[in-house]
Parts: C-alpha cells; structure tokens; sequence
C-alpha cells in the first residue's frame, strides 16, 4: 500500500509540494480552506463579469528561475508574457524611471546615473543563476557560487543602510531602486530589503524580466493541479483546518506524512509539539499587511508618462525619501497620505483578462497588521497624481482590507501575505534556527509555506524543500527536481 501524504493549503508551495510527493509514489491528499485552489495565484471576476483580477500575486519575476518549476517545465506548460518593461516608477512632473529588461537601454536612460545602475546590477544579472541558487534555499549552508554571493551580500550591506545614500546623483535612479525595494514590506533603508530587492532587480534585467501569465495567475495553479491529478492526487475544497488535533492524516510510523502551507503556528496545535518548539514559533514575527484594491476600467490608465503605459509592474510613490517615509510609517503602525502604492496592469499585453477596449488594475498598498481601511480613496488619490483622469474610467472597485484578508486566508496572519516579517534576523530563522527548517520536532509533521525558506514568491522552493525532506526521510532516498520531472 503507497505511503500517504496529505497537504493542506493550495497555494504554490502546497501544490508543488504535492506534485513532488505524488511523483514519488504517494498517495496525495490536499486540503484547501476556500472553495477554489490556489492561495496566493488564484484569479477571480471580483469587480464584473468578464474582468478576471489577481486575487493575491500577478507578476512572477522568479517562477521562471525556480529549480522546481523549471524542472517541472512551467515555461511550456502556459503561456507567457515578457513585457520589454520589468518595472516603472512615475514622478510628478510627467517624470518616470523606467526599469527596461535591456540593462544597456535602463542604464542609458538614466543618463548619468547609467554607469552607477550597471554597477549595481550587471553582475548580478549576468549571474543570476548564483544569485537564485543562494537565495533559494536556507542561507546556513557554503554558497556553490562564492564570488556572486559576495558580491550581491555586500551590495546589501551597502543599499541596506545609510551608506548607500550617495550611489545615484538623480532622484530617477534613486527611486527606481528603492521602489523594488520596498516589496519587502520592512523599514528602509534596511538589508532585507535591500537583498529582496537586489533580487528583484537581477530579475528585471535577465532573461524574462517580469514576466507574468496569460489569463492570470490561476493558470500557474490549474498547471499544477492538473500534474497532481494526473499522478493520482486530489484535492478537497471547503476543508479549513484550524488545529492537528484529532486531524486523520495517516500512520507517522508506517511513512506517511503531513505537510503544512500554512502559517506555522498551525503546526504547533499538534498534540506532539515540544514547548520549546512552540515557544520558538511563538518567537517568529510577522510584519505588516496590505490592503488591496481591484479596479475594473473604460480604458486604459491614463498616465502622464506614455512609457509608464507599456510597463505592467508600476511602483507608485515619488521619490526615494517619499517612499521611505512611507514605509517607515506603516512600520510605525501608519499610514501616510501619499503611500506607496504597487500595482500592476496585465491587460495592457493580455487582452484576456478584460473585455474589448476595457482594462483591469490591480494595486495594494502597505498597512499595519490587522488594519481594517478601505484603501479605495487613498489608492485612486495617488494612481490620479501620476495618470489624471483615472476616476473618469473606473467602472467597478472591489476592496479587501488586511483583516478581511487573514480571514480570507488563515495563512496571512494580520494580512502579511509574505509570511513573516521580512528582517536580515529572520532570513536566518524562518520559523526556527535549524539546517533543515521544513522539518518539525512532531515525526512525519514539515512546514513548506513562504514561512520557511527561501521565503515569499511564487517559486514553490518551500514546497519542494518540504516535499524532498519528507521523502528522504520516509524513503531513504535523496532526490532533486530532475529526478521527479526526467529532465
């Protein structure tokens, strides 16, 4: 009889990991909390029929790189759209920044500032193959590519702290820079931020840039669920778990296995659970949540910059110095009245996700945790300050505040959709100090959510490291991707 596996949660991490699991022979089960899959990819008509938004992530900048989805073959199995534009940062006056995935065209534009932008970036993204095989995997281990992690680990210290202040002479590279920065949802200048931004960065500027799926996100989920299916898994909708106990999940002892896409706290409901092991999660910090608003428009945004037009991924919050104080402030527990706003166009190159001549915008922007406001206003107000005339073209708004969205998804503690808070410390505990965090104190028990490592975004590595330990440690066996995958 096949070893047992069940998942519970389906975001990218839960379905990777069950992929990997039932590809090694197990008998998958998943459990998923709402009635569609998917966590964090999902897509959904939240506004009007026939406008399709991105429940939670919309560009993939690392699904692409990621070990496990290259060896599952992601880039054949959808389509994809690589915009010539990874990211842009408007400024008032009609100004923008423009992050081009031609680093030679970003520097150029630049115009004095280009040779300090090629320094920052070329040798990251000439070798981004270093710089994802060291962030994508816990950092307590010897880096296979020494001289790039070097390079892009003293960059971080550098960018992460005031020292920095003085790399860029012009307020347009300044504030591109520190607008793929603040993702990380942390006080700037800081290293995490600077080292999730280093990553995006390298991204931006090597082989598909930003790139994003056709249709939505939710083709990244029907991707995997269709491999899982296929291999005899199933999943059952509607099936919240909040507690281990008393959850029939199988035979810890005959091989079968639990693995968690969820927040680790879930983990320490297990009957099992040493209190140390639960004062250790109790120890782990989430960070501050976000607030999202939906837009479905009569058009297209109508930004002051044309370029801004042809870039799906937007940054919006001025200058360097107004998006820190912005930042800092949701640190603080505010929220200032010219945030930082993230938002994304995808009907500007996919014209499946909106009727004929009409668009989607999807935006959100930092809050504190468990902040209830209804960002609609704020956000209108300043996509307006860089594209006048965008409330002229808002048919439909659908709002979630970061307390509708923990309810929404169990997994979002607050509503922090990164899993945790985004610190240099935590990139070291992510939940617990241990060479081998996917694995709990509790046998047959793992964690593979964004909560371990290498963290957030849609790369399924946490799924995988989960996955592959539990395998090694009820088979015996050692495998990689390529080995599940035949590549």
């Amino acid at each position: 009889m096949a070893r047992r596996a069940t998942v519970i949660g389906s975001g990218p991490n839960g379905l990777a990991a069950a992929v990997a699991l039932a590809r090694a022979g197990f008998a998958v089960r998943v459990l998923e909390a709402a009635d569609t899959v998917g966590g964090g990819i999902r897509s959904a008509q939240l506004t009007l029929p026939g406008f399709v938004h991105d429940v939670c992530s919309a560009v993939h900048p690392a699904a692409l790189t990621s070990p496990f989805l290259r060896a599952f073959g992601l880039r054949e199995r959808i389509e994809w759209i690589t915009p010539e534009i990874s990211f842009a940062q408007p400024l008032d006056g009609g100004r923008a920044a423009i992050a081009y995935r031609d680093l030679e065209r970003t520097a150029d534009a630049l115009g004095r500032d280009g040779h300090a932008w090629r320094a920052v970036t070329r040798p990251l993204a000439r070798h981004l193959d270093g710089v994802v095989d060291f962030t994508g995997s816990q950092l307590i281990r010897m880096p296979r590519h020494p001289v790039t992690v070097a390079r892009f680990g003293l960059r971080a210290l550098q960018l992460g702290s005031r020292l920095g202040r003085g790399t860029f002479a012009t307020e347009e590279a300044d504030a591109l820079l520190t607008g793929a920065f603040a993702h990380a949802n942390t006080t700037l200048p800081s290293v995490g931020a600077a080292a999730s931004g280093l990553f995006l960065v390298a991204h931006a500027h090597a082989g598909d840039g930003w790139a994003y799926p056709r249709g939505g996100a939710q083709r990244i989920a029907d991707a995997l669920v269709a491999d899982l299916e296929a291999h005899g898994g199933v999943i059952e909708t509607g099936r919240r778990v909040d507690t281990l106990a008393g959850l029939d999940w199988g035979d810890p002892h005959a091989g079968d296995v639990l693995l968690l896409d969820a927040s680790p706290r879930l983990a320490v409901t297990h009957p099992d659970t040493p209190p140390a092991y639960a004062r250790a999660i109790a120890r782990y910090r989430y960070g501050p949540a976000v607030a999202k608003v939906d837009f479905a428009l009569d058009g297209p945004v109508p930004w002051a910059n044309p370029e801004v037009a042809r870039s799906p991924t937007v940054h919006l919050g001025g200058t360097r110095a107004e998006v820190e104080a912005s930042e800092n402030a949701v640190a603080r527990g505010r929220v200032t009245d010219h945030p930082y706003v993230l938002t994304v166009q995808p009907s500007v190159f996919d014209d499946s996700r909106a009727p004929a001549g009409k668009h989607v915008l999807w935006t959100y922007l930092h809050v504190p945790p468990d902040s209830t406001l209804d960002a609609t206003e704020l956000v209108t107000r300043q996509v307006e300050r860089f594209a006048p005339g965008l409330r002229d073209r808002i048919l439909a708004t659908h709002a979630m505040s970061a307390r509708e969205r923990a309810e929404f998804n169990p997994a979002d503690i607050g509503g922090d959709i990164l899993g945790g808070a985004f610190t240099f410390a935590q990139a070291f505990r992510r939940p617990v100090v241990s060479p081998v965090p996917w694995r709990t104190p509790m046998k047959g028990v793992y964690l593979a959510s964004a909560s371990t490592p290498p963290g957030p975004g849609v790369t399924g590595m946490p799924g995988w490291y989960a996955a592959r330990t539990a395998i090694r440690d009820a088979l015996g066996e050692r495998v990689d991707p390529e080995d599940l995958f035949g590549r």
